[in-house]
């Protein structure tokens, strides 16, 4: 009876994997469209900015003032954070629906 918990924290994974890429494009795609000055009235980029906001600005606001000069690296720290989740948390998880499967 282990194959119900299992499936259920299988499914979970996938939803968190499939959440974490959606969020990781958006991100890479908000951050490569702000080399070219995008038109701020833009349906696309107005969209990129409302999905991300709520991500990137409380990680600029926790940044210290000597690296908002210039380059903008909430980004990449995002990016990364979503690289490390990935490779640790919805692993983590998929391998403990394997594990509750073997406890048969």
């Amino acid at each position: 009876m282990m194959f119900v918990p299992s499936n259920f924290i299988s499914a979970v994974a996938h939803i968190l994997d499939v959440l974490l890429n959606i969020i990781y494009w958006l991100v890479l795609i908000r951050a490569l469209i702000s080399w070219v000055n995008p038109d701020p009235g833009n349906a696309i980029v107005q969209f990129l900015h409302k999905a991300t906001d709520p991500i990137l600005e409380p990680i600029r606001n926790r940044l210290p003032l000597n690296f908002r000069f210039g380059i903008d690296i909430s980004p990449i720290i995002v990016i990364l954070s979503i690289m490390f989740l990935k490779s640790f948390l919805i692993k983590s998880l998929f391998d403990f629906s394997i594990w509750l499967l073997s406890l048969r």
